[in-house]
């Protein structure tokens, strides 16, 4: 099993400590820097180039959405994933909008932090549920992706499903919130992907964004 490469960067020292602590208790992890703000977080990923990165946003220098935004120009193996106070969805937004791949609010638990990382190292999109649950529907309007195709209208049931998984449900939770097989799951995911050429999860939360489904109440 290979080990996880960990950049921690956070102002605050003993919210380092602590993550490092926890990081490096974990058989599959490992801390190679850290960082205590945002510049040196960036001059630190293009050095080191780790798995992930676990982001603060309130830091000098560059804060966390502008470190976000750098890094992944120059580091685009690297995942960022935001370990935040700020239970906001305007940052959530900007945040994935800059390339971030999964949100994460320094209350939750800490087993919460170290499944965050393990989703987003393997390519995922990790939004915190305390986080996700205050997101709602709110379509508003049928502005296009830029640089989607044309015509591809998804159905009533592609739809739906399209909303749940941008909201960060598994399948067998959107089967289950649909009363739908979890094969009929995967059926929509695929039929939806290819008509609107997305090509993981990270662009389903992206054209969710700007299709306006993702907003606070």
């Amino acid at each position: 099993m290979s080990t996880l490469r960990i950049l921690l960067a956070d102002d605050h020292v003993m919210m380092r400590e602590g993550l490092k602590s926890l990081v490096n208790a974990q058989a599959d992890m490992e801390v190679v820097g850290e960082a205590g703000d945002g510049r040196a977080a960036l001059l630190k990923a293009r050095e080191l180039q780790p798995d992930v990165v676990v982001m603060d946003i309130s830091m000098p220098e560059l804060n966390g959405i502008q470190a976000t935004g750098r890094l992944k120009g120059c580091c685009q193996k690297s995942k960022v994933l935001v370990l935040t106070a700020y239970d906001d969805g305007g940052y959530l937004r900007q945040l994935l909008e800059a390339g971030a791949s999964g949100y994460v609010l320094k209350r939750a638990a800490a087993e919460e932090l170290v499944k965050a990382i393990r989703v987003v190292a393997a390519g995922g999109v990790y939004l915190d549920p305390a986080l996700a649950g205050r997101v709602v529907s709110g379509y508003v309007g049928r502005k296009r992706l830029r640089g989607a195709p044309q015509n591809t209208e998804l159905s009533e049931r592609e739809e739906e499903v399209m909303r749940l998984v941008a909201w960060g449900y598994t399948n067998k939770e959107v089967a289950a919130y649909l009363n739908i097989s979890v094969k009929t799951v995967e059926t929509h995911k695929t039929n939806l992907m290819e008509k609107l050429d997305l090509k993981g999860r990270a662009d389903v939360v992206r054209y969710a964004l700007r299709q306006g489904w993702l907003r606070e109440t």
